[in-house]
């Protein structure tokens, strides 16, 4: 099973972008599906993106248009471009990965997704 480890976060001004990736170990990264979702204090976790291995992508309408997520396949990430950020974009993102994998079973369920990284903070000023 594959291990994940999120990186790129950071604090931003409202307006401003910011880059997120999602490395795996312990597995064939390019075969699973992976989603992005994220958690603010005192909120559930919240879908944000995911993609399937064959490159369909789901998106949350409040990052429709803003965000952009993708896979590396020479360095072995799935990233998360953020663009235009705002405030209540503020919260901690993780990465999950959802075995099934094809387009056909891409969901923005979190119980769907697993093998959670320990999370990036992503911190947006107004």
């Amino acid at each position: 099973q594959v291990q994940l480890v999120e990186s790129g976060g950071g604090l931003v001004q409202a307006g401003g972008s910011m880059r997120l990736s999602c490395a795996a170990s312990g597995g064939p990264f390019s075969h699973y599906a992976v989603g992005w979702f994220r958690q603010a204090p005192g909120l559930e976790r919240e879908f944000v993106a995911a993609i399937s291995r064959d490159g369909y992508t789901l998106y949350a309408k409040s990052v429709e248009g803003r965000f952009t997520i993708s896979r590396d396949y020479d360095r072995g990430t799935v990233d998360l471009e953020m663009n235009n950020l705002r405030p209540e974009d503020t919260a901690v993102y993780y990465c999950g990965a959802d075995p099934r994998g094809w387009r056909s079973t891409l969901g923005s369920a979190s119980s769907a997704f697993s093998s959670w990284g320990q999370g990036t903070q992503v911190t947006v000023s107004s």
